[in-house]
């Protein structure tokens, strides 16, 4: 039977390659289970509520604390302890690397959303990320329902901000002040407004699917078994109410920190180095004028007002994004 001696993690992790075929399992309460492919569950009521709710994590192999949180919620919901009353999809992204430990195999997989994936050699990312999405797709099949994305990562580096979350460029609709504050129930009171299309995987959701959805940076990364849990308590109870639609916590908007991302500076030669040490904080701030990067014979400064780093990685492939930087912003009437 379907997770009878094994969990969806150890599942995943003792077979990560793609599945010849789904396997379905029906709890006492009538709740559906169905394996779709390797660490991709679909978990469906007898009567749903009216959302659509799409838990990721482990796009980046090494990131374990979602993993394990994502996990423990899907035990959860096996043993009784949590009754899903949503259709809810999870999904474990990047099982090949999650078995090796590694952030990726051959690619960023979170680089491979929105097509991205059929630009140039195919590889078993790829194929991966191709499959993600198509579930994704085929999840949301029904039209007027509320649709939800968290991908949940943690970070290389350290960071002066320890939860925060990228809020997909979301052209013609406004900001949501209720899913900010839906965040900040999360533990999440720092969250980044990007400006610009991009190829991961929360803007998939939310351009293709119009769904709430955000990059979720829960802490940083620590090897299976490693992670303080505790940390993740708020998060684990949100996400839980939000699944077992019960009422949720929102804590007051002035309790959250907004920022706009200001540059997103891509690497263009292999010589791309910063000017801060390599182990320098997520949000750490620089004064106007300072020198942030050399990419070949480019000098990327900070601009006229104070910026603070984020992301930086200067080991990412050609054309990739080495480095974003964030100014503090006003929730006005971009937000509704």
């Amino acid at each position: 039977m379907l997770f009878e001696h094994q969990d969806l993690l150890a599942l995943t992790l003792a077979h990560p390659q793609p599945r010849k075929q789904p396997q379905s399992r029906t709890l006492k309460d009538g709740t559906r289970l169905t394996l779709i492919d390797s660490g991709i569950l679909a978990i469906e009521p007898l009567r749903p509520g009216d959302s659509d709710i799409v838990l990721s994590c482990g796009v980046h192999g090494n990131e374990t604390a979602p993993i394990e949180l994502v996990n423990d919620l899907v035990n959860a919901i096996i043993s009784g302890e949590l009754v899903c009353r949503q259709r809810l999809l999870v999904q474990l992204g990047n099982t090949e690397a999650m078995v090796k430990g590694t952030r990726g195999v051959q690619e960023n997989m979170n680089r491979l959303f929105s097509g991205a994936h059929a630009r140039g050699e195919s590889n078993p990312e790829k194929a991966r990320a191709a499959l993600l999405e198509q579930t994704v797709r085929d999840f949301y099949n029904q039209s007027g329902r509320k649709r939800f994305h968290y991908d949940l990562h943690t970070a290389i580096r350290d960071s002066q901000r320890e939860k925060f979350a990228v809020y997909p460029y979301r052209p013609g609709r406004a900001w949501s002040i209720e899913q900010i504050r839906f965040l900040a129930g999360c533990g999440v009171e720092t969250i980044l407004l990007s400006h610009s299309p991009t190829t991961t995987y929360s803007y998939y959701s939310s351009n293709e699917f119009g769904a709430d959805a955000f990059t979720v940076e829960l802490g940083k990364v620590y090897p299976f078994g490693q992670n303080e849990m505790s940390r993740f308590e708020a998060c684990r109870k949100q996400l839980s109410r939000l699944i077992a639609a019960q009422p949720l916590e929102y804590p007051p908007l002035a309790q959250s920190v907004v920022f706009d991302v200001c540059q997103v500076v891509n690497k263009h030669h292999e010589g791309f180095r910063f000017s801060f040490d390599d182990a320098q904080a997520n949000f750490s701030e620089y004064p106007p004028g300072t020198l942030l990067a050399q990419d070949g014979d480019t000098e990327v400064r900070v601009g006229a007002v104070a910026e603070s780093i984020v992301f930086p990685n200067a080991k990412v492939a050609l054309g990739q994004r080495a480095l974003l930087t964030v100014v503090p912003t006003a929730i006005d009437d971009r937000f509704e």
